[in-house]
């Protein structure tokens, strides 16, 4: 999903980013036929015309966000954050704030969540999740388009807790795969994970 490197203002790169993010939905959906009302949903909001920009915060009908299945080097512990805004166990992950490469949105997000550095991610999509966000101070209810990779520790594996979380642990995958308290979406990438042998 990399971009043409041309200016931001470029047309071309508005089209090669979209370009690219229907063609890693397709990719997605022969991968997971069962997803495929999902991917139709998200392959909607790039179609959209009209409206905002659905890589900004600004449309506020929805807007694509980026996360990360952040796992260790043994690939048995995935990287959550007990998230500060929704006091949930999460992956880690945030805005796209204009980025159309929403694979380096999620290695970006994972570094500075993280304070890890030496991360690698994955370009093909690893999981599409839609979940709404209810409504915080004057920012109405919006939906998040999360679009998801794995990104892998290559190195000291002792994170930073950021200011966004209130806390960060490694957890094992299979815990979570087998429900632990986990919501659905967790499990289904811990399950997803566990597939990839």
């Amino acid at each position: 999903m990399n971009d043409v490197a041309v200016p931001a203002s470029s047309p071309a790169r508005t089209v090669s980013g979209i370009d690219a993010l229907h063609h890693a939905l397709r990719d997605y959906a022969q991968r997971w036929p069962s997803e495929a009302a999902v991917v139709d949903l998200f392959g909607g909001l790039l179609d959209e015309a009209g409206e905002a920009d659905p890589f900004t915060r600004d449309r506020l009908g929805g807007h694509f966000t980026a996360s990360s299945w952040l796992v260790d080097r043994s690939g048995s512990r995935v990287l959550l954050t007990h998230h500060r805004k929704l006091d949930r166990w999460l992956q880690l992950g945030g805005h796209a704030d204009g980025d159309r490469d929403l694979a380096r949105v999620a290695l970006r997000e994972a570094e500075e969540e993280s304070g890890l550095t030496g991360l690698s991610v994955e370009a093909a999509i690893f999981d599409l999740d839609r979940h709404w966000i209810p409504k915080r101070g004057d920012v109405p209810g919006h939906w998040h388009y999360d679009v998801r990779f794995v990104v892998r520790s290559n190195g000291n594996e002792d994170y930073v807790v950021s200011e966004e979380s209130h806390d960060l642990a490694w957890r094992e995958i299979a815990a979570i795969a087998g429900g632990s308290g986990a919501d659905a979406s967790m499990q289904r990438m811990a399950g997803k994970w566990l597939l990839r042998g």
